[in-house]
């Protein structure tokens, strides 16, 4: 089974990647950052997710076109196809360009999100989350800081649960070219 009832019937949060390498076709899409604010009810029939999609400033619109094309299923690939707001209906409301900053447990998307969780949970177990690339051992963590004002969402906690890990996502071709598959709609510059 992939994933379960969540513990309080919502879930909100977000999710950020830093590629320290990788490639889209012959893009470099080395040092960039992605971050997707989410948000999914469990009591509505089949949780589905709204999504804002974030890609970061830095790359030209070609890489951003690539980031927004992986994370969101569009070039397939086993781990990425298995994504729960891949597999799962899911309505993506924005892609935005943003100045994203991803380290030393902080994130920093614009003036849209803030996040500081430096402070690891105490726990004996071996710590895995349900985004696929869960293979690999993560650290959970306490978020000091997690606060979110990206239209339409809203909010402001602290004390929730993280989860740092690394992942390697692949296409099935790892030699696909941006734009062989669904076409994707203009990301604002």
């Amino acid at each position: 089974m992939l994933g379960g009832r969540s513990t309080h019937g919502f879930c909100y949060g977000v999710l950020s990647w830093l590629i320290r390498e990788g490639h889209c076709g012959d893009l470099s899409l080395s040092g960039l950052c992605a971050a997707l604010v989410i948000r999914y009810s469990d009591d509505e029939p089949g949780s589905p997710w709204s999504m804002v999609l974030h890609v970061d400033e830095r790359g030209d619109e070609g890489q951003r076109e690539a980031l927004a094309d992986i994370l969101l299923g569009r070039l397939g690939g086993p781990h990425v196809l298995a994504l729960p707001w891949v597999r799962k209906p899911s309505e993506l409301l924005d892609t935005r360009v943003s100045r994203i900053e991803l380290g030393d447990g902080e994130l920093r998307v614009g003036t849209a999100v803030r996040l500081r969780a430096t402070q690891p949970y105490e726990t004996e177990d071996d710590v895995r989350c349900v985004v696929p690339g869960y293979d690999r051992t993560g650290t959970e963590l306490v978020a000091e800081e997690l606060v979110v004002d990206d239209e339409p969402f809203s909010w402001e906690l602290a004390g929730n649960c993280a989860y740092e890990s690394y992942f390697d996502y692949a296409s099935a071709d790892e030699t696909s070219p941006t734009g062989q598959a669904t076409p994707v709609p203009p990301i604002p510059q």
